[in-house]
């Protein structure tokens, strides 16, 4: 039986927390937040305020790491040195100064499995999706558009202000809300050769962070690609991500995989959603544990590695660098 311990117990860590109590091959021995009042209750479960403290007194076999985004390279990096396999939450660094940093250490060290959570690319919806623009029944990729119309209010940042800041997040809607479908949208069309962004606040929050981004991509087959973010919308509406084919459209609006053609909309799958979780989640987290555990048995398994991380980092930095600078920027230089 695997040994786990949790670093960080906020939103997040809790759909980890009951995926994890449910499996049979893995037991929580330890889990680490300053805030007590977030320690939950296990029998067997030691609590620790630090990170750094837990790893020294107990022997782990996978650690979650479900921490601000600030602590992730560096909690990160210190299970890798002791021998212990990561499950990484997003985003997997604050920076790419971070991310090099995070995959020299980690390469260093091909015993070590860190698992990136980019779990929305295991949806029924994104699965389905890529299936078919490879199979060519519907030409080649001519573009692809990314929305994420989400609501964040001011007591958001006001309950944990690290998210409002340049230093402790990274970013604001990009490497907070939007990660996932700007990972996806590169994913699904191929690698981004440049990109043209723009960033900017239109809440009266007074954080540091962008409230509102929005960019358009050109892609290394030809594609062209359009994304917004924003949190200044009134309420969290779905994320959608259409592709425009040679011979028709397919789409996700409200978790749900459409086909535009010469027949008309036609409905191709949807996908599962979790219980007592947000919307947005998804059930693919579940999938995404099960299958790393698994892997991690030897047995028929998923796993992302960290690499996989790279892309969608290099193009929020990219986007910041662009809106800065006033020009398209190219992403080679990321990488």
């Amino acid at each position: 039986m695997l040994r786990i311990g949790i670093m960080g117990l906020g939103d997040v860590s809790k759909v980890h927390l009951k995926i994890l109590q449910g499996m049979e091959q893995v037991k929580i021995v330890a889990a680490c937040d300053l805030d007590e009042t977030q320690w939950f209750e296990g029998e067997e479960v030691r609590f620790y305020h630090d990170y750094q403290e837990m790893l020294q007194a107990e022997t782990l076999d996978c650690v979650h790491v479900c921490l601000p985004h600030y602590l992730h390279t560096k909690a990160t990096i210190a299970c890798v040195l002791k021998g212990i396999h990561v499950f990484l939450e997003k985003p997997m660094s604050l920076h790419m100064e971070e991310v090099k940093k995070l995959l020299c250490v980690v390469e260093a060290h091909p015993e070590v499995r860190v698992n990136l959570c980019l779990q929305n690319r295991l949806n029924k919806t994104v699965v389905e999706l890529k299936k078919r623009i490879e199979s060519g029944e519907y030409g080649k990729v001519i573009g692809i558009k990314g929305i994420v119309p989400w609501h964040r209010s001011c007591e958001y940042y006001k309950a944990k202000p690290w998210r409002g800041s340049w230093e402790l997040a990274g970013g604001g809607v990009m490497i907070n809300q939007s990660i996932h479908t700007l990972d996806l949208m590169q994913w699904i069309v191929g690698p981004v050769e440049s990109i043209y962004g723009s960033t900017t606040q239109i809440l009266d929050y007074g954080i540091e962070v962008e409230d509102t981004a929005s960019a358009h991509m050109v892609f290394k087959n030809g594609g062209k690609g359009m994304f917004y973010g924003t949190n200044a919308n009134p309420y969290n509406s779905s994320v959608e991500i259409e592709v425009l084919l040679e011979k028709g459209r397919l789409g996700i609006r409200e978790n749900i995989l459409y086909l535009w053609d010469e027949e008309g909309q036609q409905f191709l799958v949807e996908d599962e959603r979790a219980e007592g979780t947000k919307f947005y989640y998804g059930a693919s987290h579940k999938t995404l544990i099960h299958g790393f555990y698994n892997m991690l048995e030897g047995k028929a398994g998923v796993y992302i590695p960290l690499d996989e991380g790279v892309a969608s980092m290099a193009m929020i930095e990219g986007i910041k660098d662009s809106s800065y600078c006033g020009k398209p920027v190219k992403l080679e230089g990321y990488i």
